[in-house]
C-alpha cells in the first residue's frame, strides 16, 4: 500500500502539466515530465533495478531515494485507532547509509541518463503494536500504519563518481583500506565494505593489491577533480 510519504514525495516532484502515475508500456511512471521521468523509492533499490535499467535505454531518469534523518514515531493503541504517545526517535540517520542502497544500481551507475537524488528528509511514524505482544515486552514489535513527510533539510543530486565523493568522509591518506574508511567516517567495518565495493563499481575507487587480508584501495584518476576530503 501506498504510504502518505510517497504521495508527499511524488507531488513535491511533480510540476504543473506533470503526469503522475503515467503509464508507459509495461511500466507505471511516478512522475512523467517533457524531459525525464522520476521514479519515488522509500523501499529498497533492488525493487527497481530492472525497471530503471530499462527505461534508460530510451529515457532520462531520477530515481528519488529519501534518507531519513530524523524520525517522529506515533504510536497507536491498534491499527487506526488513536494515539498513544509521540516521540522523536533517538537514532540519527547518517550519509553512510545511502550506500546499503547505491550498491543495487553498481552496475547503473553512472550513466548520462541517470540522476539520483537524496532528500534527507524527517518524517512521522505511525505504528501499532504488532502480533499481540505488549509494547513494553517488545518494543520493536510493531507494524507500520503509515510514514509522513515532515521536511526536507537538503537534497543531493548524484550523477557521476564525482559527486560520490562529494558525501564520502575519505582518509586523507592516497591509498587506504575498508578499515580506515569505516574509522575515518565513524561507520561500522560491513558498511565501509559496502561503500568501497559500491564507490569501485562506479569508476570512483580502484583497487591496487592487499595488505594481509585486506584490500587497499586509491581514489580513481579524476574521480575527485576540485573536491577536497570529506567529514
Amino acid at each position: 500500500m501506498e504510504t502518505t510519504l510517497h504521495r508527499q514525495l511524488k507531488t513535491l516532484y511533480a510540476a504543473p502539466g506533470d503526469q503522475i502515475e503515467h503509464e508507459l508500456g509495461v511500466y507505471r511512471i511516478d512522475v512523467a515530465k517533457t524531459d525525464r521521468l522520476v521514479e519515488v523509492q522509500h523501499s529498497s533499490l533492488n525493487a527497481i533495478r530492472n525497471k530503471v535499467r530499462a527505461l534508460l535505454v530510451n529515457h532520462r531518469v531520477t530515481v528519488v531515494k529519501p534518507l531519513v534523518m530524523k524520525k517522529r514515531i506515533v504510536r497507536l493503541n491498534r491499527k487506526g485507532g488513536q494515539v498513544v504517545s509521540r516521540r522523536w526517535s533517538p537514532k540519527q540517520g547518517h550519509l553512510s547509509e545511502l550506500f546499503d542502497e547505491l550498491i543495487y544500481f553498481r552496475e547503473l551507475f553512472p550513466n548520462p541518463n541517470l540522476t539520483v537524488e537524496v532528500p534527507l528528509v524527517q518524517i512521522e511514524e505511525w505504528r501499532f503494536q504488532g502480533h499481540g505482544r505488549k509494547w513494553r515486552t517488545r518494543i520493536n514489535d510493531h507494524q507500520v500504519q503509515d510514514q509522513l513527510l515532515l521536511g526536507v533539510d537538503q537534497t543531493i543530486r548524484l550523477r557521476n563518481a564525482v559527486d560520490l565523493w562529494q558525501i564520502v568522509a575519505r582518509p586523507a591518506e592516497r591509498q587506504f583500506s575498508t578499515q580506515d574508511l569505516a574509522q575515518h567516517w565513524s561507520v561500522p567495518r560491513f558498511r565501509a565494505q559496502k561503500i568501497a565495493y559500491t564507490l569501485q563499481h562506479c569508476q570512483a575507487l580502484e583497487r591496487i593489491g592487499k595488505s594481509g587480508n585486506s584490500w587497499i584501495y586509491k581514489v580513481a584518476r579524476g574521480s575527485t577533480a576540485g573536491l577536497r576530503a570529506v567529514g
